[in-house]
């Protein structure tokens, strides 16, 4: 089993063992993924990178890749695939010859 299955099985585990999934809407879903996005920001307020509590981050970005993670399932997306579909499309989008070491967006290269 790889890695991402293992994860996702263990998240729909400790759902369904709570009978949560009458509230894993995909629309819920995608706005719980912005709240803890939110919190993930949030650890980082008023602080430079080097002041943020890694554990508190630690703590925040699992909670976004539990719902991305459960959000992708509910769609059967395979995470691993379209992660890398991603990279391929924006590969083409940010040729390294344009974009290495520029932070512009891909319509201003």
């Amino acid at each position: 089993m790889s890695d991402t299955r293992e994860i996702t099985q263990a998240l729909l585990q400790f759902r369904d063992e709570r009978d949560w999934a009458q509230f894993h809407n995909p629309k819920d879903l995608a706005l719980a993924l912005s709240i803890e996005a939110g919190e993930l920001l949030e650890s980082f307020l008023w602080k430079s990178a080097e002041q943020a509590n890694p554990n508190e981050i630690q703590e925040e970005l699992a909670d976004v890749f539990a719902y991305a993670f459960l959000l992708a399932d509910g769609y059967d997306l395979d995470v691993k695939q379209i992660v890398l579909d991603k990279i391929k499309k924006n590969a083409l989008k940010y040729p390294v010859e344009k974009a290495r070491g520029c932070a512009k967006k891909y319509t201003e290269l």
